[in-house]
């Protein structure tokens, strides 16, 4: 029998400070349904708590944070037909992203190790963000056919320059200096000073808040690697089109520039495709609730809609042969008209009622 979801998170308090603490290092902390729900419940009972101050989130293990969602359920519940059930889950951990950024209590995140797609939507709208030098964060979604979600556009979309499109339309990963310039987080904390951190945000009267605490421990990272590469990056990922922004990079005398161009045209064409207009879409909308109602929107449209998503799964996670077939199997083949039409799509059930 699989282990019950509960299992699966660690809440408790410690003195003044909500612990919660995601428990499934043997997935490195993907989230489950039942794993958003118990978050969820646990913000609920914290909020108007007064003797809860604060609230610290982290991953069991040293592997990761949060690897992200549980994709292989998604897959099969699309495979069964029952989409609606699939759309529940993102329901759920679309509100809890929202929820995680406009929580009245400071809501403290370590991510450290792995920290991808999901695991994105409740580090990244966190009020005190901490990497270290094992963390490697990523919204890798178009290489399973799919869009960045849990609010990775709104970040992308506010990254510096074109940053955003090339992590986006790439899912390349970066290091703590890479996220903390992109906009992903916020201090660089070497891994064995997090249970220092945590005992001070317990501890701690003098300084108060959670960023100063955090300042007592925190180093200035590396140079950005995503900062010396923005040269070509903003000149290519400023083209128009997907197309267009390949024969840029193979313009470019720039070795990155070119193997980046061969990684684009390995993945999904139309997730390629939406993926560079809603991130584009993301930086018109007025907030986080605007840019999570455009990414569940898409979300329905993949499950519903298209094979990409279902094979991506399977290519990566599933039998990771590593080999998708893409339908279409070429940017030249998709339809003019895709990105709009996904882009204004009518889900069944509205994320926001």
């Amino acid at each position: 029998m699989s282990e019950p979801a509960a299992s699966r998170l660690l809440v408790r308090a410690e003195g003044s400070v909500g612990r919660i603490t995601l428990d499934r290092p043997e997935a490195i902390n993907a989230v489950d349904h039942g794993m958003i729900r118990g978050i969820a419940d646990a913000l609920d009972r914290w909020e108007h708590d007064p003797d809860i101050r604060l609230v610290l989130l982290d991953g069991a293990g040293d592997r990761g944070f949060c690897a992200g969602g549980d994709v292989r359920t998604l897959r099969e519940q699309i495979l069964a037909g029952d989409a609606e059930a699939a759309m529940g889950f993102f329901r759920d951990e679309y509100a809890l992203n929202a929820r995680i950024a406009a929580y009245p209590k400071q809501i403290v995140v370590f991510a450290d190790g792995v920290t991808m797609g999901g695991g994105i939507g409740l580090a990244g709208h966190a009020s005190v963000r901490i990497v270290t030098e094992r963390s490697r964060l990523a919204m890798p979604e178009t290489r399973i056919g799919f869009t960045p979600d849990v609010g990775g556009s709104w970040l992308l979309a506010h990254a510096p320059g074109r940053i955003g499109e090339y992590l986006a339309l790439t899912g390349r990963t970066m290091d703590a200096a890479d996220a903390i310039y992109a906009g992903f987080a916020d201090h660089l904390v070497p891994a064995d000073r997090l249970d220092d951190v945590r005992h001070a945000l317990v501890t701690r009267a003098d300084p108060d808040t959670p960023t100063e605490i955090t300042m007592l421990f925190d180093e200035t990272p590396e140079p950005s690697r995503l900062a010396s590469a923005r040269g070509w990056i903003d000149d290519a990922f400023a083209a128009e089109t997907v197309a267009d922004v390949i024969v840029r990079l193979r313009a470019r005398p720039e070795a990155d520039a070119r193997a980046t161009a061969d990684e684009l045209e390995t993945q999904a064409p139309t997730a390629l495709i939406v993926t560079l207009a809603a991130v584009r879409s993301a930086r018109g909308v007025p907030g986080l609730r605007a840019a999570l109602a455009q990414e569940y929107a898409l979300v329905d449209w993949f499950g519903r809609t298209q094979p990409d998503l279902v094979e991506g799964i399977r290519a990566q996670l599933v039998d990771k042969d590593r080999s998708p077939r893409w339908r279409p199997a070429t940017l030249a083949e998709v339809p003019a008209g895709t990105a709009a039409q996904a882009l204004s799509f009518a889900p069944t059930v509205p994320l926001w009622s």
